[in-house]
């Protein structure tokens, strides 16, 4: 549904009138901006028949668990923090270009069981308009379990997501883009709890620079790709910065770490998958 020049007010309207239309439901929330707009729409539209659920398991970056119940506190709506079992999947664990259909299958079949429970008769998600365009496999894992994607069925963007969040108050408006840390793993690594925990230290390192749209991917044989922004790229290859910050990614227990030049790219293990598997993966 096209939005011309309508105001953030009039879309949020329209993406409210439509979360009432689905009725009592359960929104898979992340804490990224795309689910917090759609929990707090939820919970505008629907009161206390509106609940979060966020899947807690080894892929969930530090701190993402605490924002999550910061943001359910601001909009007042209830969270469920539902652990998850897909680091046990040997599908999961293979990494191949479809892991995320074996990742999302798992989270929402908890949320089906929890919304069961709380009688609530529907599932949402947070994915968007600009989300058609990318590998996608978890779209899939979406359709099978019959969740609803009320953003992208209203033709809402990203940007156009950052506006509501700013319109109402939600202060992760501006907040990049936070996939989960097994993203990071190149497809045919195995996805293991401590390779993810290495990540995401490494991440928190690289933020402790003051960095905000960052990456460390990891690579056959412990190897460390470190995308930041281009005009970041400098600062971390001063030897002042370098030095300590490969001495802590050694520690962590990768075994090489290289800086990529290219820049910050998000979805850029994706480039690395035969356009053929993509497409099988959707």
């Amino acid at each position: 549904m096209p939005h011309g020049d309508l105001s953030a007010e009039a879309i949020a309207e329209r993406l409210v009138e439509s979360l009432r239309g689905l009725g009592p439901c359960a929104v898979a929330f992340s804490a990224g901006v795309d689910s917090t707009v759609v929990a707090k729409a939820a919970r505008l539209a629907l009161g206390d028949r509106a609940v979060a659920v966020i899947g807690v398991g080894p892929a969930l970056a530090e701190g993402e668990l605490e924002t999550a119940r910061e943001l359910a506190e601001l909009i007042g709506v209830r969270l469920v923090e539902q652990p998850t079992d897909e680091i046990d999947d040997p599908d999961y664990q293979a990494n191949a270009p479809d892991r995320c259909y074996h990742c999302k299958t798992e989270l929402y079949t908890h949320v089906e069981r929890v919304a069961a429970e709380l009688g609530l008769g529907r599932i949402v998600n947070g994915a968007n308009a600009d989300d058609t365009g990318d590998h996608r496999p978890g779209m899939r894992a979406a359709d099978e379990h019959a969740v609803r994607s009320p953003l992208l069925e209203l033709g809402i963007d990203k940007a156009t997501v950052r506006r509501l969040a700013k319109l109402w108050g939600l202060p992760v408006w501006d907040k990049p883009a936070a996939p989960c840390l097994a993203s990071r793993i190149a497809y045919g690594q195995q996805v293991t709890p401590e390779r993810l925990a290495m990540i995401d230290a490494a991440e928190q390192r690289l933020r402790s620079l003051g960095l905000r749209e960052l990456r460390v991917r990891y690579h056959e044989g412990d190897l460390a790709r470190l995308e930041v922004p281009p005009e970041s790229i400098a600062r971390l290859a001063d030897p002042a910065v370098r030095e300590p910050l490969v001495r802590d990614l050694l520690a962590l227990g990768f075994k090489r770490v290289t800086l990529d030049l290219a820049g910050f790219e998000s979805g850029a293990l994706n480039t690395l998958v035969p356009i053929e598997q993509l497409t099988r993966s959707r």
